[in-house]
């Protein structure tokens, strides 16, 4: 379970650039929830997963995950319970090292090991399966180096590395941005399938209106900081993009850019 209490955030105080990005967020994630965050440039999204991560550090409030107190805790000791996948494919791999290697990183990620650097074969066995259900021809590469995949296939092993080892919470910001729509639909359907086979409580940021009401239990809209509406259950399977349309229109965000899908 997910807490954040009264979380704000604003950036270059006291100048003529300050930004109150995050405004009093209260908002509590159960187990299990795939919440999708929508809103437009500025509205805050990006920022709040940041929070999150501790990329920023809150202002005011508390952020609890499973009863933790995340708050004021660095980047490197919460990256052992995220996962996380940016909107850049070029972000979450390392060019130079082997797709198997890649995959042992994020296996290891937060356990202590030595300087010794060898996978052993039950991890190579692990590892090709995990790769096969990426339907990428991958697991027949895993010696290739990761820089020489296309970024669609590096935006799908970034998926897998993150969640390898069924993280508390998955964070997703718009991870199928800087992808055409054939790979984005391959990327967004090996999201479905792994947060929904672990169970993942995950938030994914997004601008795409379909992919909002598509996927996930759950959907955010946001504007100027703030959670303007939230919906979940029946109501937000009924949803269509026209109801999103005009959440937009009165809370006057409709200038900002938006996709249809």
């Amino acid at each position: 379970m997910l807490k954040l209490f009264n979380i704000s955030k604003t950036f270059n105080h006291g100048t003529i650039t300050e930004k109150r990005a995050i405004k009093n967020i209260n908002l509590t994630l159960e187990d299990g929830d795939f919440v999708t965050i929508i809103g437009g440039n500025g509205a805050g999204k990006s920022t709040l997963l940041n929070l999150i991560a501790g990329v920023h550090f809150t202002d005011t409030g508390s952020i609890i995950l499973d009863g933790m107190d995340l708050t004021g805790k660095p980047e490197y000791f919460r990256a052992r319970y995220l996962g996380r996948v940016f909107q850049d494919p070029m972000m979450g791999t390392a060019a130079n090292m082997e797709i198997q290697e890649n995959l042992a990183m994020a296996m290891r990620r937060g356990r202590k090991h030595g300087l010794a650097w060898h996978i052993q074969p039950e991890e190579k066995k692990l590892y090709r399966e995990k790769l096969a259900l990426l339907d990428l021809g991958l697991e027949d590469r895993m010696s290739a180096k990761a820089g020489l995949l296309s970024g669609g296939q590096r935006q799908a092993l970034t998926l897998l590395m993150a969640t390898l080892q069924k993280p508390r919470l998955l964070l997703l910001d718009e991870h199928t941005a800087a992808l055409d729509p054939k790979t984005a639909k391959k990327v967004l359907e090996l999201t479905e399938s792994f947060v929904a086979h672990d169970k993942l409580t995950t938030f994914m940021v997004t601008h795409n209106m379909r992919d909002a009401i598509r996927y996930g239990n759950r959907l955010i809209m946001m504007m100027e900081g703030n959670i303007v509406y939230d919906v979940s259950g029946d109501e937000k399977k009924n949803l269509n993009v026209s109801d999103l349309l005009d959440k937009f229109g009165a809370t006057g965000a409709m200038n900002d850019k938006l996709l249809l899908g």
